[in-house]
């Protein structure tokens, strides 16, 4: 089978390489997957060059998640071969068959495709976690989404319209404003750059954000301690600007705001009946019709450069999907 290795940790990607490998055998516990679709996430471009958190032994296969069939599963687990599933493991996922733990993965709900199903996980998985398990999003309340162009944050958009918040959808590039709005359809658009705080305040009528989903960091979280209303949540997703940011704690004290990290994996684990309530939920909403995963473009695991780049130069409005063996 083919695999995306990498075999060193790179800058320019350079350390990457689409190998011929043996198939996996599938690990106690695991069950063995014919990878049909797996989507790229942020992470899969940091580890390559080490500059996420967790940091694989190299040489690796890389991808955080997929969705296909089964093709082995123990009598353990829930799995049967033939079975849709969707899920994943913190690498493996781009290659052609991959063994990942049962407690990762799930049936695809319905009839959704398997591109979607792969670019549903993490993104609408870390929005949930961060929108209602964190923050109790409720109908009505405002809720400003940064990287709103990005797959976690068009999942944030599409989950807070769906559960019936009122959404600022908020990007640093002026060409990606279009797509956002037909896309995810928020009550607004903006562009994070200088100070949005009061755009913001114009929009929501002087209220001000419930909640503020921030993957950006940097200029964009300062900027978002000032678009945080009283009692509400500025929830900490990621620094995809590359400037992890301060805040000084009499902020947070005088306006009455709460500062949330979100790890949407690491909860799952340590929450595992939170974790199952949160896939069921969003399997329901799958299965209703009411989320919609956004994808930029589908590429053969061969054209897996393509997406990486388009990825690091800020140019996809949704996910990358891979096919292997395509």
């Amino acid at each position: 089978m083919q695999a995306l290795r990498v075999e060193t940790l790179s800058s320019d990607l350079s350390g990457a390489t689409l190998e011929d490998m043996p198939m996996p055998q599938r690990a106690s516990g695991d069950v063995l997957v014919r990878v049909h679709a797996a989507s790229l996430n942020f992470p899969d471009l940091l580890m390559t060059r080490g500059d996420y958190q967790f940091k694989p032994d190299v040489a690796f296969t890389a991808g955080l998640e997929c969705a296909g069939e089964v093709v082995e599963a123990g009598a353990e687990s829930s799995f049967a071969a033939g079975d849709r599933v969707m899920g994943g493991n913190k690498t493996g996922a781009f290659a052609e068959f991959a063994s990942l733990p049962a407690r990762g993965l799930s049936p695809v709900p319905g009839t959704m495709s398997f591109a979607k199903a792969a670019a549903m996980g993490a993104a609408y998985s870390t929005a949930y976690t961060g929108l209602v398990e964190l923050c109790g999003i409720k109908p009505g309340d405002w809720v400003l989404v940064h990287g709103a162009s990005g797959g976690v944050g068009l999942a944030a958009v599409d989950l807070a319209k769906t559960l019936g918040a009122r959404v600022i959808a908020a990007t640093g590039v002026e060409a990606k404003q279009a797509a956002i709005e037909a896309l995810a359809k928020p009550d607004a658009v903006i562009l994070s750059h200088g100070r949005f705080r009061e755009e913001v305040a114009e929009i929501t009528g002087g209220a001000l954000c419930n909640i503020v989903f921030d993957p950006v960091g940097g200029d964009v979280f300062d900027e978002s301690t000032r678009c945080t209303a009283f009692a509400g949540k500025l929830v900490v997703v990621g620094f995809t600007s590359g400037r992890i940011a301060e805040v000084a704690t009499n902020i947070p004290l005088i306006k009455g705001f709460s500062i949330v990290g979100l790890r949407a994996g690491e909860y799952a684990r340590r929450f595992p009946e939170r974790g199952r309530v949160i896939n069921a939920a969003l399997a329901e909403l799958a299965q209703q019709g009411r989320i919609d995963p956004a994808i930029d473009r589908t590429l053969p695991l061969s054209r897996w450069r393509e997406g990486f780049e388009a990825m690091a130069n800020r140019e996809l409005v949704g996910k990358v999907v891979f096919e292997p063996g395509s």
